[in-house]
């Protein structure tokens, strides 16, 4: 596997959305205020701008919100019960500062119903109010809540994934480290979605630091208010000392997305430590097409490359 240069045009939806939300106030972390960061992280996208954008889950779901340890999550579980379900627990993105459960619900609906899979989406805390390890603690701890209570959640808590896209990326490649570290609950796989891996010097990064959706002005912000040091495998899982005894990952990149090579290496450093991967690249998209289901062409071949990679992995 090697780093891939954008082959395609951004396709025309995308382009269309990137500039709509270059007009939007606060869209860019690199241009907002403190104020303006402040009152942005964690607010939830009111409800109509959220459907029409980011889409939302399918019918025949039951959506639950509760709070655990003080770390909200969102439960998706298919109807009617089918006996022991696959388990998939989601981060969602923001750069460590933006996001809420409301924004995972396309992706997390399609996979609880696709895969007849229980979702838990964990509401891990945000920088800069709570920076590095705030969101890498309660994202593990939201993996150990879901494994403990597999029966509550009517799952096999044996077949466990992880999934997540952007610094959610970033907090499953980690803690599936963690898990692996610590003896946690034992995940069958990992689904990471134009993770942030640590490749900082990249070609993508300054090929496209000007990009849609995510700039490399904007990154720089993120990793400011984030405030984890890069050289922290917690931060930089590229960095970790081994990446042996992983479990089975799918990566998907973005040609026109400056995280474009953070995939790819982390999936090339996955390769040589002897871990099974799957790289998919979609050379007409940019970094979050996944968020955009309505306009982007390959959000749901993409989700559905994704679901098939978990029902393999996770099969009884």
């Amino acid at each position: 596997m090697t780093d891939v240069r954008a082959t395609e045009p951004l396709a025309p939806g995308m382009r269309r959305i990137g500039k709509i939300m270059r007009r939007l106030p606060g869209s860019s972390v690199s241009r907002a205020t403190p104020e303006e960061i402040a009152r942005n992280s964690g607010a939830s996208a009111p409800e109509v701008f959220a459907s029409i954008l980011m889409g939302k889950a399918p019918a025949g779901l039951t959506i639950s919100d509760r709070t655990v340890d003080g770390i909200p999550i969102r439960i998706y579980t298919p109807a009617p019960a089918a006996g022991p379900r696959p388990l998939i627990v989601y981060f969602h993105g923001g750069g460590f500062v933006f996001g809420d459960l409301r924004g995972g619900d396309w992706m997390c609906g399609t996979v609880a119903k696709g895969l007849d899979a229980v979702v838990v989406s964990v509401g891990y805390r945000l920088a800069p109010r709570h920076p590095f390890p705030a969101g890498v603690d309660d994202s593990y701890a939201g993996l150990v809540w879901a494994a403990a209570h597999a029966e509550e959640l009517g799952v096999d808590a044996s077949r466990l994934g992880v999934m997540g896209e952007s610094a959610g990326g970033n907090l499953a490649a980690v803690v599936a480290l963690l898990s692996r570290d610590r003896g946690g609950p034992a995940i069958r796989h990992q689904a990471l979605l134009y993770p942030v891996t640590g490749a900082y010097d990249s070609e993508s990064r300054r090929v496209n630091a000007d990009a849609f959706i995510l700039s490399a002005a904007d990154m720089a912000k993120f990793d400011e208010l984030y405030a984890g040091p890069k050289d922290d495998w917690r931060v930089s899982p590229l960095l970790a000392e081994s990446l042996a005894g992983l479990p089975p990952a799918l990566i998907e990149v973005a040609a026109h997305d400056p995280l474009h090579d953070d995939g790819v290496r982390y999936a090339e450093a996955l390769t040589a430590a002897g871990v099974p991967v799957e790289l998919i690249d979609y050379p007409a998209m940019p970094h979050g097409f996944l968020n955009f289901p309505r306009f982007a062409r390959d959000a749901k071949p993409a989700m559905a490359a994704v679901i098939a990679a978990q029902r393999r992995a996770l099969a009884d």
